[in-house]
């Protein structure tokens, strides 16, 4: 069986919203509330990688001998 690839981010934030709309509606039991603030905190986190990586992957300005010359961002150096 293949493996599920991981929400993108616009996924994960649109799943966000639904959760955010089910627990504000009021009308769930208190485990389906935790359940669903569980998977919410997952995909906080998920969304917040998500946008960590992509912001460093926005090209760097660096100070080279005083001149400045845009570099990229390389994920290995992490």
């Amino acid at each position: 069986m293949p493996k599920k690839t991981q929400a993108t981010f616009e996924e994960a934030l649109e799943r966000l919203e639904e959760i955010v709309r089910k627990m504000e509606g009021g009308k769930l039991t208190l485990d389906d509330t935790t359940a669903l603030y569980e998977e919410g905190i997952k995909l906080s986190t998920l969304c917040k990688s998500k946008l960590d990586i992509s912001r460093k992957k926005v090209m760097l300005l660096v100070d080279d001998n005083n001149t400045m010359k845009e570099v990229a961002f390389d994920e290995t150096d992490e």
